[in-house]
């Protein structure tokens, strides 16, 4: 999994998800770390999809590829190339939270452990 250059096109920053959540916009957030990661922190919402396991379990994400999507990791690095994919795969709203959950513990919940 590779990103490009259009990789700022991908991006949502955690107020703008926060926002969004609030709405209650349809929203799938997909956490792509890893098992561990998702046990020690994660956004109640989110539904996980390790990095890893992504390209074998494509299908299963096949019901969401008009739905928006926002995909988040520890830091944004994981997501923006796991989002970047997803576009390619023919997903048509997805995103990369920048800063991934560390931002967001920062940000919007300083309740959440980090890492």
């Amino acid at each position: 999994m590779q990103a490009n250059s259009d990789q700022a096109s991908l991006k949502i920053d955690v107020e703008q998800v926060k926002a969004r959540l609030d709405s209650g916009e349809p929203l799938l957030l997909l956490d792509c770390r890893e098992q561990e990661e998702y046990d020690l922190v994660h956004l109640a919402q989110s539904v996980l999809f390790p990095m890893s396991e992504i390209q074998t379990r494509l299908e299963e994400l096949k019901c969401h590829q008009t739905t928006p999507v926002v995909v988040y990791c520890h830091f944004g690095v994981r997501s923006l190339q796991v989002a970047h994919w997803l576009q390619h795969q023919g997903f048509t709203d997805v995103l990369s939270m920048t800063g991934g959950i560390d931002t967001w513990s920062q940000r919007i919940d300083s309740t959440m452990a980090r890492y």
